[in-house]
């Protein structure tokens, strides 16, 4: 039988696996520029840091006729923010980064605003702005990661469609205002 000539034989695989085994998910063939891509990741987890963080307060100070159902959905969107910011925190550990988690850089690194807002359309308009922002920030990062690393392209890209749902749901919600 013939083997590919693209494909590695079992005993090449071995041995490459025994080499800089320190590095973890990190193999050879990672063909990625990882230290920017934990830039990257670190900037988008600032980013959902900082929606996690406006989502939450906006869910607080929710206030109106239609308060309840908007909260409801802060909270929730609150919820999948932390999600997102945890799987990018994972990702970055697995290529060999530290997750930056501090408080003092968060808003500087994030792309999203953290606005504060003081009615519910106010508050909509804001999320979906940071939405938007976000949906063009991790399009532009899959579109740069290419094949490089596929992984780090799929969870964004994951990400990237739980965003797109977010920025209809409060779209429609603002058009409910109207």
């Amino acid at each position: 039988m013939q083997t590919q000539s693209h494909l590695s034989d079992v005993k090449t695989l071995r041995e490459r696996a025994r080499r800089h085994i320190e590095q973890g998910a990190v193999t050879e063939a990672y063909t990625g520029d990882r230290e920017e891509v934990v830039r990257l990741l670190n900037e988008a987890l600032a980013t959902e840091m900082v929606c996690v963080l406006r989502y939450k307060r906006h869910y607080f100070m929710a206030r109106g006729i239609n308060a309840e159902s908007i909260a409801a959905e802060f909270a929730a969107h609150a919820a999948e923010e932390q999600m997102h910011a945890d799987q990018i925190a994972e990702r970055i550990v697995q290529l060999g980064g530290a997750p930056d988690l501090s408080p003092d850089g968060l808003s500087q690194k994030s792309h999203a605003e953290y606005v504060e807002g003081t009615t519910l359309v106010n508050m909509l308009k804001e999320n979906l702005v940071a939405e938007r922002i976000a949906i063009d920030s991790y399009r532009e990062v899959v579109n740069y990661i290419g094949t490089s690393d596929p992984t780090t392209r799929r969870l964004l890209e994951g990400i990237l469609a739980k965003e797109e749902e977010h920025a209809e749901d409060l779209s429609s919600l603002l058009v409910s205002f109207a």
